[in-house]
């Protein structure tokens, strides 16, 4: 098989097994049913994708990765919390109009992460970044990252274990008061007095700062994450 024709017959495998997980599930995407509605004999499947595991990967990258390149072209305003809570309600969204891939993608027994969800974890950091250069972040960038991606994670997940008419919409609602409590201060740091987000503040800066060496910029970063961490 030439490449183009490898590459179109790839193309067209992933498509097809998008449809029928979207449409009925991971349970539905077997080898012989994809293979049967793209016209190929099942050891296709294992020669381009070495299983059906690997099949299934190729299919949420390509949902997922289209998903989180949209993220990246999303328009940031002036208020970083806003936009923050904007890709929260996206990732949302995303989850409960996707649950096959969804599921896939969050399995506990997935050995690594995805390269499209570190993608995303890639936005959420950017993002949180910002909110830390503002002066609005009271733990660290890397504990806020954990937080937001577990706390929307569990949201969907958690929804999506209720029947379609039966959830309570509100719940992710719920969970981002309650993160933003934990993760974001109302007012920046000298106007709340709050020394934890001027350390958060002041570390985003410490690697950049002028007139020191490499080594005096490391040692300040770590007298700064010992403040935050406490």
């Amino acid at each position: 098989m030439t490449q183009p024709g490898r590459d179109a017959t790839r193309s067209a495998l992933v498509e097809v097994a998008a449809a029928l997980l979207r449409d009925a599930g991971p349970a539905a995407v077997t080898t012989r049913a994809v293979a049967q509605a793209a016209g190929v004999q099942p050891p296709t499947i294992y020669r381009l994708f070495g299983d059906k595991d690997g099949l299934l990967d190729a299919v949420a990258e390509q949902v997922f990765a289209t998903w989180v390149a949209g993220k990246r072209l999303a328009t940031e305003t002036d208020d970083p919390v806003a936009d923050l809570r904007a890709g929260w309600d996206g990732q949302i969204a995303f989850g409960l109009a996707n649950p096959g891939l969804y599921g896939l993608l969050n399995e506990p027994g997935r050995a690594t992460r995805s390269p499209a969800t570190l993608a995303g974890i890639d936005v959420l950091r950017a993002r949180v970044h910002r909110i830390a250069a503002a002066g609005r972040l009271r733990v660290s960038e890397r504990r806020a990252v954990e937080m937001v991606h577990a706390a929307g994670t569990g949201a969907v997940l958690a929804l999506l274990t209720q029947p379609p008419a039966d959830r309570d919409l509100g719940l992710a609602d719920a969970m981002w008061a309650a993160l933003a409590a934990a993760v974001l201060t109302d007012e920046p740091p000298a106007a709340a007095g709050d020394t934890t987000a001027a350390a958060v503040a002041f570390r985003t800066v410490a690697p950049d700062l002028p007139g020191l060496t490499p080594a005096e910029r490391a040692l300040l970063s770590e007298w700064l994450d010992r403040a935050i961490e406490g």
